[in-house]
């Protein structure tokens, strides 16, 4: 090599090739980022055949009871 960089542009596979060997942390980095929408993609599916679904919603709400309320009593209170 000449000593200067490889454009991406020019040669892709060259360049990559170059920074796997001379800035492997931004080529990994970039790497596992350029995964991600794959992975967006492919998990879920595979998850679902595999057997593993989502889990039920959390409730925002506390459940209301539908019946009348029972009267306390025994605990001092004077309210009758």
């Amino acid at each position: 090599m000449n000593g200067t960089t490889p454009r991406f542009w020019a040669g892709p596979l060259r360049y990559c090739r170059w920074a796997a060997r001379e800035r492997p942390g931004y080529f990994a980095a970039v790497f596992i980022g350029a995964l991600g929408p794959a992975i967006l993609i492919t998990v879920p599916p595979i998850r679902r055949r595999l057997g593993d679904y989502d889990a039920a919603p959390i409730p925002m709400t506390y459940p209301v009871p539908t019946g009348p309320r029972k009267q306390l009593t025994g605990y001092d209170d004077d309210t009758e």
